[in-house]
């Protein structure tokens, strides 16, 4: 079970028409299938640039551009549809914001050979979309995509700073985790790698992070981003002593591509030097779905 995997360091673009738009993301995902890429990985919100193509006054509203970006889902959806039958790969397209009833969510399309496989919304909503961009929390409701190499599931940003979604996803089946981020500062960025490395850890799998890169003035809502791709997994037998597998340097547009071997999640669930991912289900068994007492102690 192997898996060459490309998780992207992407830059915020404006273009003039969605033809510019299609070749870009077209070169995009060449680029990463031609060296072996079968998951490719794009970042939280990196389908915001496409906000450049609506009208002055949807760009610079907030509320405005999720109508706007609705009209052009469609396309978008079969953009990478056709990329990843044309190129025979997995594909989590950059997450962007859909109106459900009277909800926005902030929903990460996935697509497979074959098409359109499903989509993740995100669950846990940070201050920015809650409190100026309206944007909703998810249905509780995770999606395990299983291929020939292993299963997978996604924790969209914030959602990964949070143990929950990655043990339910990996108790489930999933050894692999990706996290496709947007972030504004290195604090933002730090919180989700860290966020990630614990998710490695407590499941013994591998977590991979894509985030948005550079600057984009004319976007309200992304405006400044800071980011990089990385690939984590448990600091254990046959991987990384300090849980990490690949890093790029901050700030640069690219492809982060590394080779993984599922065998080796395998090996350290069975016969690590640790049993993390065990011992968490057990956890659970022990609480019985309950938390603890919390016990009080003064000084």
């Amino acid at each position: 079970m192997q898996l060459t995997l490309a998780t992207a360091q992407y830059p915020i673009t404006a273009f003039e028409q969605f033809s510019q738009w299609q070749l870009h993301i077209g070169e995009w995902v060449a680029h990463a299938a031609e060296q072996g890429a079968g998951l490719l990985l794009f970042p939280e919100y990196g389908a915001m640039e496409l906000s450049s193509l609506l009208p002055e006054a949807e760009q610079h509203d907030l509320r405005l551009q999720v109508g706007g970006l609705d009209r052009l889902k469609d396309d978008f959806i079969g953009t990478f549809e056709s990329l990843a039958r044309q190129w025979g790969v997995w594909i989590v397209a950059p997450s962007l914001p859909v109106g459900e009833g009277d909800k926005v969510l902030n929903r990460a399309y996935v697509f497979s050979k074959n098409g359109l496989a499903g989509y993740q919304d995100k669950w846990f909503m940070t201050r920015f979309e809650n409190e100026e961009w309206g944007v909703a929390a998810g249905l509780p409701q995770l999606k395990l995509f299983e291929t020939a190499w292993g299963a997978f599931g996604i924790q969209i940003c914030y959602d990964v700073e949070f143990p929950v979604g990655a043990q339910w996803l990996c108790a489930a089946g999933a050894n692999l985790v990706l996290a496709p981020s947007c972030t504004e500062t290195i604090r933002g960025a730090t919180r989700v790698h860290v966020g990630a490395r614990a998710r490695a850890l407590e499941n013994q799998c591998y977590v991979a992070v894509s985030q948005t890169v550079g600057e984009a003035p004319w976007s309200p809502a992304v405006d400044v981003n800071y980011g990089y791709a990385a690939i984590y997994a448990t600091p254990d037998l046959g991987l990384p002593e300090e849980g990490i597998v690949a890093r790029r340097t901050p700030q640069q547009p690219g492809w982060l591509i590394q080779h993984l071997d599922f065998n080796h999640i395998s090996t350290v669930r069975k016969d690590g030097q640790v049993f993390n991912f065990q011992d968490q289900q057990l956890l659970h068994t022990l609480y019985k779905g309950q938390a603890p007492e919390i016990v009080r102690i003064g000084a």
